[in-house]
């Protein structure tokens, strides 16, 4: 799967859209996905992969938007105690760091 993501990446930027990768890079307690899943964004919306299974992506491609604007990578970090998990629809609890970078 990583090298499905890696190809999609390299064929937008080959079509000339900005592509972002976002990497899971650390992980603390119940995390749906492990450390070097990774998510491709382009310019256009697309997205391939995940980096949560779904709790956080939104706000990863929000990130993602922002770095293939100025260029600039980013380290988010997102987190919640298992009692609010529910509470927030994040059923993994846990913390989760991703590190988003703009694909040249």
């Amino acid at each position: 799967m990583k090298d499905d993501i890696l190809e999609q990446a390299a064929g937008w930027r080959a079509e000339g859209r900005k592509v972002a990768l976002a990497t899971v890079v650390a992980t603390w307690g119940s995390s749906p996905r492990p450390v070097g899943s990774q998510m491709a964004v382009d310019d256009a919306g697309s997205m391939i992969g995940s980096v949560s299974g779904g709790c956080i992506e939104g706000a990863v491609v929000h990130e993602a938007r922002k770095t293939m604007e100025d260029g600039e990578p980013r380290m988010i970090s997102f987190g919640i105690s298992n009692e609010m998990a529910w509470e927030v629809g994040l059923a993994c609890g846990g913390r989760v760091q991703v590190y988003v970078e703009a694909v040249e």
